[in-house]
Protein backbone atom coordinates (compact mmCIF):
# COMPACT_ATOMS: atom_id res chain seq x y z
CA UNK A 1 0.00 0.00 0.00
CA UNK A 2 1.27 3.46 -0.89
CA UNK A 3 1.72 5.69 2.17
CA UNK A 4 -0.96 8.31 2.81
CA UNK A 5 -0.42 11.72 1.24
CA UNK A 6 -0.43 14.66 3.65
CA UNK A 7 -1.80 17.75 1.88
CA UNK A 8 -2.10 21.06 3.70
CA UNK A 9 -3.67 24.33 2.65
CA UNK A 10 -2.21 27.78 3.35
CA UNK A 11 -4.70 30.09 1.64
CA UNK A 12 -8.47 30.22 1.32
CA UNK A 13 -8.64 33.46 -0.69
CA UNK A 14 -6.51 36.25 -2.13
CA UNK A 15 -5.67 38.23 1.01
CA UNK A 16 -5.72 35.38 3.52
CA UNK A 17 -3.24 35.17 6.43
CA UNK A 18 0.16 36.06 5.00
CA UNK A 19 2.15 33.97 7.48
CA UNK A 20 0.13 30.82 6.86
CA UNK A 21 2.51 29.42 4.22
CA UNK A 22 5.44 29.58 6.63
CA UNK A 23 3.32 28.28 9.52
CA UNK A 24 2.22 25.25 7.53
CA UNK A 25 5.75 24.46 6.37
CA UNK A 26 7.24 24.66 9.85
CA UNK A 27 4.33 23.35 11.96
CA UNK A 28 4.46 19.65 11.08
CA UNK A 29 4.89 17.03 8.40
CA UNK A 30 3.56 17.67 4.90
CA UNK A 31 4.05 16.23 1.44
CA UNK A 32 2.18 18.91 -0.53
CA UNK A 33 1.13 22.45 0.36
CA UNK A 34 -1.66 24.08 -1.61
CA UNK A 35 -3.01 27.61 -1.81
CA UNK A 36 -6.39 28.71 -3.14
CA UNK A 37 -6.24 32.36 -4.20
CA UNK A 38 -9.13 32.57 -6.66
CA UNK A 39 -12.81 33.44 -6.37
CA UNK A 40 -15.34 34.97 -8.73
CA UNK A 41 -14.54 38.47 -7.44
CA UNK A 42 -10.78 37.80 -7.51
CA UNK A 43 -10.91 36.98 -11.21
CA UNK A 44 -12.49 40.39 -11.85
CA UNK A 45 -9.81 42.12 -9.75
CA UNK A 46 -7.03 40.32 -11.62
CA UNK A 47 -8.69 41.13 -14.96
CA UNK A 48 -8.62 44.81 -14.11
CA UNK A 49 -4.96 44.46 -13.11
CA UNK A 50 -4.25 42.91 -16.50
CA UNK A 51 -5.91 45.85 -18.27
CA UNK A 52 -3.34 48.15 -16.67
CA UNK A 53 -0.40 45.79 -17.22
CA UNK A 54 -0.51 42.82 -19.65
CA UNK A 55 2.22 41.11 -17.59
CA UNK A 56 0.03 41.18 -14.45
CA UNK A 57 -3.04 39.08 -13.72
CA UNK A 58 -1.69 36.79 -11.00
CA UNK A 59 -1.76 36.90 -7.19
CA UNK A 60 1.35 38.86 -6.30
CA UNK A 61 1.01 38.01 -2.60
CA UNK A 62 2.09 34.46 -3.35
CA UNK A 63 5.47 35.61 -4.63
CA UNK A 64 6.14 37.53 -1.44
CA UNK A 65 5.16 34.50 0.63
CA UNK A 66 7.45 32.33 -1.45
CA UNK A 67 10.55 34.44 -0.79
CA UNK A 68 10.91 32.66 2.54
CA UNK A 69 8.70 29.66 1.86
CA UNK A 70 10.59 28.27 -1.14
CA UNK A 71 13.68 27.48 0.93
CA UNK A 72 11.60 25.98 3.74
CA UNK A 73 9.71 23.78 1.27
CA UNK A 74 12.96 22.58 -0.32
CA UNK A 75 14.45 21.72 3.07
CA UNK A 76 11.38 19.68 4.03
CA UNK A 77 10.71 18.08 0.67
CA UNK A 78 7.29 19.73 0.33
CA UNK A 79 5.84 20.41 -3.10
CA UNK A 80 3.74 23.53 -3.63
CA UNK A 81 0.59 23.63 -5.76
CA UNK A 82 -1.35 26.90 -6.11
CA UNK A 83 -3.92 28.50 -8.39
CA UNK A 84 -2.29 31.89 -7.81
CA UNK A 85 -1.58 32.10 -11.56
CA UNK A 86 -5.07 33.53 -12.00
CA UNK A 87 -5.25 35.00 -15.50
CA UNK A 88 -1.53 34.60 -16.18
CA UNK A 89 -0.13 31.27 -14.91
CA UNK A 90 2.75 31.37 -17.41
CA UNK A 91 3.74 34.81 -16.15
CA UNK A 92 3.70 33.66 -12.54
CA UNK A 93 5.75 30.57 -13.41
CA UNK A 94 8.42 32.83 -14.94
CA UNK A 95 8.35 35.04 -11.83
CA UNK A 96 8.75 31.99 -9.55
CA UNK A 97 11.80 30.85 -11.54
CA UNK A 98 13.31 34.33 -11.25
CA UNK A 99 12.62 34.36 -7.51
CA UNK A 100 14.17 30.90 -7.09
CA UNK A 101 17.34 32.11 -8.79
CA UNK A 102 17.41 35.27 -6.70
CA UNK A 103 17.08 33.46 -3.34
CA UNK A 104 19.40 30.64 -4.41
CA UNK A 105 16.93 27.76 -4.11
CA UNK A 106 16.82 25.45 -7.14
CA UNK A 107 13.20 24.78 -8.07
CA UNK A 108 11.56 22.92 -10.92
CA UNK A 109 8.53 25.01 -11.88
CA UNK A 110 5.60 23.93 -14.04
CA UNK A 111 2.25 25.42 -14.86
CA UNK A 112 -1.16 24.51 -16.27
CA UNK A 113 -2.89 26.53 -18.97
CA UNK A 114 -5.81 26.27 -21.36
CA UNK A 115 -8.52 27.62 -19.09
CA UNK A 116 -8.51 31.11 -20.64
CA UNK A 117 -11.48 31.43 -23.01
CA UNK A 118 -11.66 35.23 -22.98
CA UNK A 119 -11.05 35.52 -26.73
CA UNK A 120 -14.15 33.42 -27.38
CA UNK A 121 -16.33 35.71 -25.25
CA UNK A 122 -16.30 39.25 -26.71
CA UNK A 123 -17.09 41.93 -24.18
CA UNK A 124 -15.64 39.96 -21.28
CA UNK A 125 -12.82 41.12 -19.08
CA UNK A 126 -12.13 37.47 -18.31
CA UNK A 127 -13.73 34.15 -19.21
CA UNK A 128 -12.21 30.98 -17.83
CA UNK A 129 -13.12 27.30 -17.78
CA UNK A 130 -12.83 25.43 -14.49
CA UNK A 131 -10.21 22.74 -15.11
CA UNK A 132 -9.64 19.54 -13.17
CA UNK A 133 -6.62 18.02 -11.46
CA UNK A 134 -4.94 15.89 -14.13
CA UNK A 135 -2.88 18.77 -15.51
CA UNK A 136 -1.48 19.26 -12.01
CA UNK A 137 -0.86 15.51 -11.78
CA UNK A 138 1.14 15.56 -15.02
CA UNK A 139 3.33 18.40 -13.72
CA UNK A 140 4.04 16.61 -10.44
CA UNK A 141 4.72 13.29 -12.18
CA UNK A 142 7.30 15.12 -14.30
CA UNK A 143 9.09 16.19 -11.12
CA UNK A 144 7.81 19.73 -10.51
CA UNK A 145 8.54 21.29 -7.12
CA UNK A 146 6.13 24.17 -7.71
CA UNK A 147 2.99 23.94 -9.84
CA UNK A 148 1.10 27.11 -10.78
CA UNK A 149 -2.37 27.03 -12.31
CA UNK A 150 -5.00 29.46 -13.46
CA UNK A 151 -8.71 28.74 -13.01
CA UNK A 152 -9.03 25.18 -11.79
CA UNK A 153 -11.70 23.94 -9.41
CA UNK A 154 -10.70 24.48 -5.81
CA UNK A 155 -10.73 20.73 -5.18
CA UNK A 156 -8.38 20.12 -8.13
CA UNK A 157 -5.54 21.38 -5.95
CA UNK A 158 -6.03 18.16 -3.95
CA UNK A 159 -7.19 15.70 -6.62
CA UNK A 160 -4.15 16.49 -8.80
CA UNK A 161 -1.50 15.66 -6.18
CA UNK A 162 -3.47 12.61 -5.03
CA UNK A 163 -3.80 11.27 -8.57
CA UNK A 164 -0.05 11.73 -9.13
CA UNK A 165 0.89 10.13 -5.79
CA UNK A 166 -1.35 7.08 -6.08
CA UNK A 167 -1.37 6.69 -9.86
CA UNK A 168 -5.13 7.10 -10.08
CA UNK A 169 -6.71 6.98 -13.53
CA UNK A 170 -9.54 9.20 -14.78
CA UNK A 171 -12.02 6.33 -14.29
CA UNK A 172 -11.14 5.86 -10.59
CA UNK A 173 -14.30 7.73 -9.76
CA UNK A 174 -14.74 6.69 -6.12
CA UNK A 175 -11.14 7.54 -5.22
CA UNK A 176 -11.30 10.86 -7.05
CA UNK A 177 -14.61 11.69 -5.39
CA UNK A 178 -13.09 11.09 -1.96
CA UNK A 179 -10.27 13.49 -2.82
CA UNK A 180 -12.79 16.05 -4.13
CA UNK A 181 -14.65 15.99 -0.82
CA UNK A 182 -11.38 16.35 1.11
CA UNK A 183 -10.35 19.17 -1.23
CA UNK A 184 -13.65 20.95 -0.69
CA UNK A 185 -13.09 20.81 3.06
CA UNK A 186 -9.55 22.22 2.73
CA UNK A 187 -10.21 24.89 0.11
CA UNK A 188 -11.44 27.64 2.43
CA UNK A 189 -8.64 27.25 4.93
CA UNK A 190 -9.61 27.90 8.52
CA UNK A 191 -13.33 27.50 7.84
CA UNK A 192 -12.58 23.80 8.44
CA UNK A 193 -10.90 24.44 11.80
CA UNK A 194 -13.47 26.61 13.53
CA UNK A 195 -13.42 29.80 11.46
CA UNK A 196 -16.88 31.24 10.69
CA UNK A 197 -18.35 28.35 12.69
CA UNK A 198 -21.90 28.63 14.01
CA UNK A 199 -20.85 27.29 17.42
CA UNK A 200 -17.58 29.24 17.68
CA UNK A 201 -18.16 29.78 21.41
CA UNK A 202 -17.62 26.06 22.02
CA UNK A 203 -14.10 25.96 20.53
CA UNK A 204 -11.75 24.85 23.34
CA UNK A 205 -9.61 27.77 24.49
CA UNK A 206 -11.54 30.17 22.26
CA UNK A 207 -11.24 30.58 18.51
CA UNK A 208 -8.31 33.00 18.56
CA UNK A 209 -5.99 32.13 15.69
CA UNK A 210 -7.16 28.83 14.16
CA UNK A 211 -4.61 26.67 12.41
CA UNK A 212 -4.95 25.85 8.72
CA UNK A 213 -6.24 22.38 7.84
CA UNK A 214 -4.57 19.39 6.25
CA UNK A 215 -5.82 16.08 4.90
CA UNK A 216 -4.26 12.65 5.08
CA UNK A 217 -5.38 11.11 1.78
CA UNK A 218 -5.34 7.32 1.51
CA UNK A 219 -5.01 5.21 -1.61
CA UNK A 220 -8.68 4.15 -1.54
CA UNK A 221 -9.82 7.81 -1.47
CA UNK A 222 -10.68 7.97 2.22
CA UNK A 223 -9.21 10.91 4.10
CA UNK A 224 -8.67 12.28 7.59
CA UNK A 225 -9.02 16.02 8.11
CA UNK A 226 -6.74 17.38 10.83
CA UNK A 227 -4.34 20.25 11.58
CA UNK A 228 -0.80 20.69 12.85
CA UNK A 229 -0.29 19.93 16.57
CA UNK A 230 -0.59 22.91 18.88
CA UNK A 231 -2.38 25.18 16.44
CA UNK A 232 -5.61 26.93 17.37
CA UNK A 233 -9.17 26.07 16.49
CA UNK A 234 -10.76 22.66 16.31
CA UNK A 235 -11.47 19.92 13.78
CA UNK A 236 -14.61 17.97 14.57
CA UNK A 237 -17.62 16.57 12.75
CA UNK A 238 -19.40 19.91 13.11
CA UNK A 239 -16.67 22.06 11.54
CA UNK A 240 -16.22 19.59 8.68
CA UNK A 241 -19.98 19.34 8.10
CA UNK A 242 -20.23 23.12 7.95
CA UNK A 243 -17.53 23.36 5.31
CA UNK A 244 -18.96 20.45 3.30
CA UNK A 245 -22.23 22.35 2.97
CA UNK A 246 -20.54 25.60 1.94
CA UNK A 247 -21.30 26.71 -1.63
CA UNK A 248 -22.79 23.37 -2.66
CA UNK A 249 -26.14 22.35 -4.10
CA UNK A 250 -27.67 18.90 -4.24
CA UNK A 251 -26.37 15.44 -3.55
CA UNK A 252 -24.44 15.41 -6.82
CA UNK A 253 -21.41 17.72 -6.60
CA UNK A 254 -20.14 18.02 -10.19
CA UNK A 255 -16.56 18.72 -11.24
CA UNK A 256 -14.38 18.32 -14.32
CA UNK A 257 -12.83 15.04 -13.11
CA UNK A 258 -15.71 13.40 -11.26
CA UNK A 259 -19.15 13.99 -9.79
CA UNK A 260 -18.94 13.35 -6.06
CA UNK A 261 -22.01 12.02 -4.30
CA UNK A 262 -22.38 14.07 -1.13
CA UNK A 263 -25.22 11.81 -0.02
CA UNK A 264 -22.69 9.00 0.45
CA UNK A 265 -20.27 10.90 2.69
CA UNK A 266 -19.76 9.52 6.20
CA UNK A 267 -17.98 11.60 8.83
CA UNK A 268 -16.45 9.90 11.87
CA UNK A 269 -14.60 11.53 14.76
CA UNK A 270 -11.26 9.71 14.62
CA UNK A 271 -9.68 11.26 17.71
CA UNK A 272 -8.97 14.81 18.89
CA UNK A 273 -8.87 17.17 15.90
CA UNK A 274 -9.26 14.27 13.47
CA UNK A 275 -12.32 13.59 11.30
CA UNK A 276 -12.39 10.65 8.91
CA UNK A 277 -14.20 11.04 5.58
CA UNK A 278 -15.25 7.68 4.18
CA UNK A 279 -17.78 5.98 1.96
CA UNK A 280 -17.68 8.61 -0.78
CA UNK A 281 -18.92 7.42 -4.13
CA UNK A 282 -18.21 9.03 -7.46
CA UNK A 283 -19.69 9.09 -10.94
CA UNK A 284 -18.34 10.09 -14.33
CA UNK A 285 -18.11 13.88 -14.64
CA UNK A 286 -20.59 15.95 -16.65
CA UNK A 287 -19.89 16.39 -20.37
CA UNK A 288 -19.50 20.16 -19.99
CA UNK A 289 -17.08 22.38 -18.09
CA UNK A 290 -18.27 25.39 -16.15
CA UNK A 291 -17.08 28.74 -17.51
CA UNK A 292 -16.93 31.83 -15.32
CA UNK A 293 -17.29 35.09 -17.24
CA UNK A 294 -16.59 38.54 -15.77
CA UNK A 295 -17.63 41.71 -17.55
CA UNK A 296 -18.30 45.33 -16.66
CA UNK A 297 -21.97 45.78 -15.81
CA UNK A 298 -22.11 49.57 -15.66
CA UNK A 299 -21.66 52.18 -12.95
CA UNK A 300 -22.85 52.34 -9.36
CA UNK A 301 -23.46 55.30 -7.07
CA UNK A 302 -24.29 55.25 -3.36
CA UNK A 303 -25.30 57.75 -0.69
CA UNK A 304 -25.90 56.81 2.95
CA UNK A 305 -27.98 59.35 4.87
CA UNK A 306 -27.71 59.33 8.67
CA UNK A 307 -31.03 59.80 10.47
CA UNK A 308 -30.75 60.52 14.20
CA UNK A 309 -33.18 60.57 17.10
CA UNK A 310 -36.93 60.96 16.72
CA UNK A 311 -39.21 60.56 13.69
CA UNK A 312 -36.88 58.23 11.77
CA UNK A 313 -39.55 57.02 9.34
CA UNK A 314 -40.74 60.57 8.63
CA UNK A 315 -37.18 61.74 8.01
CA UNK A 316 -36.63 58.85 5.59
CA UNK A 317 -39.85 59.69 3.75
CA UNK A 318 -38.74 63.31 3.42
CA UNK A 319 -35.37 62.39 1.88
CA UNK A 320 -36.97 59.99 -0.59
CA UNK A 321 -39.43 62.67 -1.67
CA UNK A 322 -36.72 65.34 -2.01
CA UNK A 323 -34.49 63.05 -4.07
CA UNK A 324 -37.36 61.92 -6.31
CA UNK A 325 -37.21 64.98 -8.57
CA UNK A 326 -33.46 64.63 -9.16
CA UNK A 327 -33.80 60.92 -9.89
CA UNK A 328 -36.69 61.60 -12.29
CA UNK A 329 -34.71 64.11 -14.38
CA UNK A 330 -32.23 61.46 -15.46
CA UNK A 331 -33.63 58.16 -14.22
CA UNK A 332 -31.03 55.48 -13.41
CA UNK A 333 -31.78 51.98 -14.62
CA UNK A 334 -31.98 50.73 -11.04
CA UNK A 335 -32.81 52.59 -7.82
CA UNK A 336 -32.77 50.88 -4.42
CA UNK A 337 -33.61 52.43 -1.06
CA UNK A 338 -32.99 50.59 2.21
CA UNK A 339 -33.64 51.87 5.74
CA UNK A 340 -31.44 50.12 8.30
CA UNK A 341 -32.81 50.63 11.80
CA UNK A 342 -29.66 50.64 13.89
CA UNK A 343 -31.16 53.24 16.26
CA UNK A 344 -32.29 52.61 19.84
CA UNK A 345 -34.70 54.56 22.07
CA UNK A 346 -33.06 56.81 24.68
CA UNK A 347 -29.64 55.86 23.28
CA UNK A 348 -26.50 56.63 25.34
CA UNK A 349 -24.47 57.65 22.25
CA UNK A 350 -25.31 59.56 19.08
CA UNK A 351 -24.25 56.61 16.92
CA UNK A 352 -26.66 54.22 18.65
CA UNK A 353 -29.40 56.84 18.28
CA UNK A 354 -28.98 56.84 14.49
CA UNK A 355 -30.40 54.84 11.59
CA UNK A 356 -28.96 54.58 8.07
CA UNK A 357 -30.91 55.29 4.89
CA UNK A 358 -29.01 53.80 1.96
CA UNK A 359 -29.59 54.84 -1.65
CA UNK A 360 -27.93 52.77 -4.39
CA UNK A 361 -28.33 53.52 -8.10
CA UNK A 362 -26.96 51.71 -11.14
CA UNK A 363 -26.83 52.63 -14.82
CA UNK A 364 -24.78 52.06 -17.95
CA UNK A 365 -23.83 55.77 -17.95
CA UNK A 366 -21.48 57.06 -15.26
CA UNK A 367 -22.94 60.59 -15.31
CA UNK A 368 -26.39 59.29 -14.40
CA UNK A 369 -25.17 57.78 -11.13
CA UNK A 370 -22.44 60.33 -10.50
CA UNK A 371 -22.78 64.08 -10.66
CA UNK A 372 -26.55 64.29 -10.90
CA UNK A 373 -26.97 62.03 -7.88
CA UNK A 374 -24.20 63.54 -5.76
CA UNK A 375 -25.25 67.07 -6.58
CA UNK A 376 -28.84 66.45 -5.57
CA UNK A 377 -27.75 64.87 -2.30
CA UNK A 378 -25.32 67.67 -1.41
CA UNK A 379 -27.93 70.35 -2.15
CA UNK A 380 -30.08 68.92 0.65
CA UNK A 381 -27.44 69.67 3.29
CA UNK A 382 -29.28 72.74 4.65
CA UNK A 383 -32.74 72.00 3.30
CA UNK A 384 -33.82 68.63 4.64
CA UNK A 385 -34.46 66.83 7.92
CA UNK A 386 -32.92 68.05 11.21
CA UNK A 387 -29.45 66.66 11.80
CA UNK A 388 -28.83 66.01 8.09
CA UNK A 389 -25.49 64.42 7.24
CA UNK A 390 -24.15 61.55 5.17
CA UNK A 391 -21.50 58.94 5.95
CA UNK A 392 -19.17 60.09 3.15
CA UNK A 393 -19.31 62.68 0.39
CA UNK A 394 -21.10 61.23 -2.65
CA UNK A 395 -18.72 60.17 -5.41
CA UNK A 396 -18.79 60.25 -9.17
CA UNK A 397 -19.97 56.68 -9.63
CA UNK A 398 -17.77 53.60 -9.78
CA UNK A 399 -17.72 50.74 -12.29
CA UNK A 400 -19.04 47.39 -11.11
CA UNK A 401 -18.59 43.91 -12.47
CA UNK A 402 -20.99 41.14 -13.34
CA UNK A 403 -20.28 37.43 -13.01
CA UNK A 404 -22.03 35.01 -15.35
CA UNK A 405 -21.71 31.23 -15.44
CA UNK A 406 -21.84 29.27 -18.69
CA UNK A 407 -20.79 25.87 -19.96
CA UNK A 408 -18.66 24.49 -22.76
CA UNK A 409 -18.13 20.88 -23.91
CA UNK A 410 -15.08 19.34 -22.24
CA UNK A 411 -13.36 18.49 -25.58
CA UNK A 412 -13.53 22.17 -26.60
CA UNK A 413 -11.07 23.16 -23.87
CA UNK A 414 -7.41 22.35 -24.57
CA UNK A 415 -5.81 21.84 -21.16
CA UNK A 416 -2.02 21.77 -21.31
CA UNK A 417 0.51 20.94 -18.61
CA UNK A 418 3.71 22.89 -19.26
CA UNK A 419 6.33 20.68 -17.61
CA UNK A 420 9.50 21.86 -15.83
CA UNK A 421 11.61 21.25 -18.96
CA UNK A 422 9.20 23.34 -21.06
CA UNK A 423 7.58 20.35 -22.76
CA UNK A 424 3.89 20.90 -23.45
CA UNK A 425 1.81 17.91 -22.37
CA UNK A 426 -1.82 17.89 -23.60
CA UNK A 427 -4.32 16.70 -20.98
CA UNK A 428 -7.18 14.84 -22.68
CA UNK A 429 -10.79 15.26 -21.57
CA UNK A 430 -12.35 12.31 -19.70
CA UNK A 431 -13.28 9.38 -21.91
CA UNK A 432 -16.58 8.83 -20.11
CA UNK A 433 -19.03 11.48 -18.98
CA UNK A 434 -22.48 11.43 -17.42
CA UNK A 435 -25.06 14.18 -17.69
CA UNK A 436 -26.28 15.47 -14.35
CA UNK A 437 -29.73 14.38 -13.26
CA UNK A 438 -31.69 14.98 -10.09
CA UNK A 439 -31.78 12.14 -7.59
CA UNK A 440 -35.06 10.97 -6.07
CA UNK A 441 -35.69 12.53 -2.65
CA UNK A 442 -34.29 10.35 0.16
CA UNK A 443 -36.49 8.99 2.91
CA UNK A 444 -36.93 11.29 5.87
CA UNK A 445 -36.48 10.12 9.47
CA UNK A 446 -39.52 9.49 11.64
CA UNK A 447 -40.93 12.77 12.97
CA UNK A 448 -40.18 13.71 16.55
CA UNK A 449 -43.19 12.93 18.79
CA UNK A 450 -45.44 15.87 19.56
CA UNK A 451 -44.74 17.69 22.83
CA UNK A 452 -44.48 21.12 24.42
CA UNK A 453 -42.74 23.82 22.41
CA UNK A 454 -41.03 27.13 23.14
CA UNK A 455 -40.65 30.14 20.85
CA UNK A 456 -36.90 30.49 20.36
CA UNK A 457 -34.16 30.98 17.69
CA UNK A 458 -33.54 28.11 15.28
CA UNK A 459 -29.82 28.41 16.04
CA UNK A 460 -30.29 26.85 19.46
CA UNK A 461 -30.69 23.46 17.80
CA UNK A 462 -29.11 23.82 14.33
CA UNK A 463 -25.96 25.16 12.72
CA UNK A 464 -25.79 26.87 9.34
CA UNK A 465 -23.30 28.09 6.78
CA UNK A 466 -24.08 30.06 3.64
CA UNK A 467 -22.29 31.36 0.59
CA UNK A 468 -22.57 32.52 -3.01
CA UNK A 469 -22.37 31.03 -6.46
CA UNK A 470 -22.82 33.85 -8.95
CA UNK A 471 -26.35 35.17 -8.57
CA UNK A 472 -27.43 32.32 -6.30
CA UNK A 473 -26.93 31.67 -2.60
CA UNK A 474 -26.91 28.44 -0.66
CA UNK A 475 -27.77 27.94 3.00
CA UNK A 476 -26.72 24.64 4.53
CA UNK A 477 -28.42 23.78 7.82
CA UNK A 478 -27.46 20.79 9.96
CA UNK A 479 -28.57 19.20 13.21
CA UNK A 480 -26.12 17.99 15.82
CA UNK A 481 -28.26 15.19 17.29
CA UNK A 482 -30.51 12.55 15.81
CA UNK A 483 -33.58 13.93 17.59
CA UNK A 484 -32.86 17.43 16.29
CA UNK A 485 -32.54 15.97 12.80
CA UNK A 486 -35.89 14.23 13.09
CA UNK A 487 -37.47 17.59 13.90
CA UNK A 488 -35.47 19.70 11.41
CA UNK A 489 -36.11 17.44 8.42
CA UNK A 490 -39.88 17.84 8.78
CA UNK A 491 -40.07 21.41 10.10
CA UNK A 492 -37.71 23.35 7.81
CA UNK A 493 -39.55 22.98 4.52
CA UNK A 494 -39.19 25.36 1.59
CA UNK A 495 -42.36 27.12 2.76
CA UNK A 496 -40.96 27.58 6.27
CA UNK A 497 -37.63 28.78 4.85
CA UNK A 498 -39.42 31.42 2.74
CA UNK A 499 -41.37 32.49 5.81
CA UNK A 500 -38.18 32.94 7.83
CA UNK A 501 -36.19 34.55 4.96
CA UNK A 502 -38.66 36.96 3.30
CA UNK A 503 -36.08 37.96 0.65
CA UNK A 504 -36.41 34.48 -0.84
CA UNK A 505 -40.12 34.79 -1.54
CA UNK A 506 -40.86 34.89 -5.24
CA UNK A 507 -37.48 33.37 -6.09
CA UNK A 508 -36.86 29.70 -6.95
CA UNK A 509 -35.86 27.90 -3.74
CA UNK A 510 -34.77 24.25 -3.81
CA UNK A 511 -34.31 22.06 -0.74
CA UNK A 512 -31.78 19.22 -0.86
CA UNK A 513 -31.80 16.56 1.87
CA UNK A 514 -28.52 14.92 2.99
CA UNK A 515 -29.48 12.43 5.73
CA UNK A 516 -25.95 11.11 6.39
CA UNK A 517 -24.88 14.62 7.28
CA UNK A 518 -28.18 15.32 9.08
CA UNK A 519 -28.38 18.34 6.84
CA UNK A 520 -30.64 20.35 4.56
CA UNK A 521 -29.19 22.54 1.82
CA UNK A 522 -31.30 25.36 0.39
CA UNK A 523 -30.38 27.02 -2.90
CA UNK A 524 -31.98 30.42 -3.54
CA UNK A 525 -31.69 31.45 -7.18
CA UNK A 526 -31.16 35.09 -8.09
CA UNK A 527 -31.01 36.51 -4.58
CA UNK A 528 -27.59 38.06 -5.27
CA UNK A 529 -28.59 39.83 -8.48
CA UNK A 530 -25.66 39.85 -10.89
CA UNK A 531 -23.13 38.46 -8.39
CA UNK A 532 -20.85 39.73 -5.67
CA UNK A 533 -19.14 42.44 -7.73
CA UNK A 534 -22.49 44.08 -8.45
CA UNK A 535 -23.10 44.63 -4.70
CA UNK A 536 -26.80 43.84 -5.15
CA UNK A 537 -27.62 43.47 -1.46
CA UNK A 538 -26.30 44.41 1.97
CA UNK A 539 -24.48 41.06 2.26
CA UNK A 540 -23.42 40.58 -1.39
CA UNK A 541 -21.86 37.13 -0.89
CA UNK A 542 -24.61 35.79 1.41
CA UNK A 543 -21.95 35.06 4.03
CA UNK A 544 -24.33 35.81 6.90
CA UNK A 545 -27.56 34.55 5.37
CA UNK A 546 -27.28 31.35 7.42
CA UNK A 547 -26.75 33.29 10.64
CA UNK A 548 -29.83 35.37 9.90
CA UNK A 549 -31.80 32.15 9.47
CA UNK A 550 -30.45 30.81 12.78
CA UNK A 551 -31.57 34.01 14.51
CA UNK A 552 -35.18 33.68 13.35
CA UNK A 553 -37.68 32.43 15.93
CA UNK A 554 -40.01 29.49 15.58
CA UNK A 555 -41.62 26.90 17.84
CA UNK A 556 -38.85 24.55 19.03
CA UNK A 557 -39.62 21.30 20.88
CA UNK A 558 -38.68 21.75 24.53
CA UNK A 559 -37.15 18.27 24.42
CA UNK A 560 -34.36 19.70 22.22
CA UNK A 561 -33.60 22.69 24.45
Amino acid sequence: MTAPLRIGNASGFYGDRFDALREMLTGGELDVLTGDYLAELTMLILARDRLKNPDAGYARTFLRQLEEGLGLAAERGVRIVVNAGGLNPAGLAVAVRELAERVGVPARVAHVEGDDLTAAHPGSLAAHAYLGGFGIAACLTAGADVVVTGRVTDAALVTGPAAAHFGWRPDDHDRLAGAVVAGHVLECGTQATGGNYAFFGEVPGGLGRPGFPLAEIHEDGTAVITKHPGTGGIVDVGTVTAQLLYETGGARYPGPDVTARLDTVRLVQDGPDRVRIEGVRGEAPPPDLKVGRNRLGGFRGEVVFVLTGLDIDAKADLVRAQMADALAKSPPKEVRWELVRTDRPDAPTEETASALLRLVVRDAEQAVVGRSLSGAAVELALASYPGFHVLAPPGKGTPYGVFEAGYVPQPDVRQVAVLPDGQRHPVPPPAATLALAALPPPALPKPLPAGPVRRAPLGLVAGARSGDKGADANVGVWARTEDAWRWLAHELTVERFEELIPESRGLPVTRHVLPRLRALNFVVEGILGEGVAAQHRFDPQAKALGEWLRARHLDLPEALL
